[in-house]
């Protein structure tokens, strides 16, 4: 990122307040620059609440907290109903109106314990989420963050549906500092406790004005051929190579072959490049975590430097 770069403010606010979490933090940035939503799974503690408020705050937005749970009734998450009567000459009509709030007002919202949200709420919010309008009315949000704690047994946590989850084009698996053995993290995390004040007021540091330029310039960055081959052979080298299929992944056409482009035309962005290359194929382990099996995605690291070694050196390149 260059000096002029505007998300450095954003990620070192971030930074002054929560240690580690650099996936959720990244994320966070490449979804607010993209205007994409973003699924964050891990355990409590892992400063998935506090990283959204850090980052709305210093960015000046508006932002919308729910936690949802079994009876979420729709209401609680788009504002008021307000039922009245009026008489007419035919006899009296019943009306019903929305005073909206919630994920209709707010340009950030976080979304808490998305998968214990009962079906009719969920699909309705998904669907506003989806085309950002409620009617035929465009609703300001630029993301929404969901959130879910794992679903091993002793969090008694349902796994989202595929489908539902497939609507979040980001999606991290966050761990707690602790149980991934980052020691030296942790001990930062002491320090920095130890030593900031009780009441700490995050600052502005950017405007949504910031926000819309940026989004303007995502349209019209260039992808070079050489990085759209990169990403078709990212593609083909987690279904021939490494298993991946419609049984156990969800590597879609739509996905990866429209919204990568996004994201990754958001991580040139982020790095204060005005041209996509293929250094932004890494874009791709922020939107793969639960779209492939663990055990592939614990090696893309390997694979997308494999990827780009091989392309650097060749300067050609097909399907692996």
């Amino acid at each position: 990122m260059t000096s002029q770069n505007p998300f450095i403010a954003l990620k070192e606010e971030m930074d002054k307040l929560v240690i580690g979490h650099e996936e959720v933090k990244i994320s966070l940035l490449l979804g607010i620059i993209a205007r994409e939503h973003i699924y964050v799974e891990g355990p409590p503690g892992t400063a998935k609440t506090m990283l959204a408020e850090i980052i709305s705050g210093a960015a000046q937005l508006k932002f919308f907290f729910y936690q949802l749970h079994r009876d979420t009734r729709l209401s609680e998450l788009i504002g008021d109903l307000v039922i009245s009567k009026e008489t007419t000459d035919t006899g009296e009509v019943i009306k019903q109106k929305v005073v909206k709030g919630g994920i209709l007002t707010a340009e950030i919202c976080l979304l808490d314990d998305i998968s214990r949200a009962p079906g009719e709420s969920l699909n309705v919010l998904l669907r506003i989420l989806n085309e950002r309008k409620f009617f035929d009315e465009e609703i300001p949000l630029l993301t929404a963050i969901a959130t879910s704690n794992p679903t091993a047994d002793e969090y008694y946590n349902e796994p989202l549906d595929p489908a539902n989850l497939d609507r979040f084009v980001l999606q991290i698996n966050a761990q707690g500092l602790s149980y991934g053995k980052r020691w030296d993290e942790a001990r930062e995390v002491i320090k920095l406790y130890t030593q900031r004040p009780i009441e700490y007021q995050v600052p502005a540091r950017v405007s949504r004005e910031v926000f819309d330029e940026y989004y303007q310039k995502l349209g019209n960055l260039e992808i070079p051929l050489e990085v759209q081959e990169g990403l078709a052979n990212f593609v083909a080298t987690l279904i021939e190579d490494y298993g991946c299929n419609e049984t156990n992944s969800l590597i879609s056409d739509r996905t990866f072959f429209v919204k990568s482009l996004k994201i990754m035309r958001a991580h040139a962005l982020l790095h204060g490049r005005e041209v996509c290359t293929l250094e932004d194929l890494n874009a791709l382990k922020y939107m793969t975590a639960f779209r492939i099996p663990e055990e592939v995605f614990l090696q893309l690291d390997q694979i997308i430097e494999d990827l780009t070694s091989k392309k650097k050196k060749t300067g050609t390149g097909g399907a692996s």
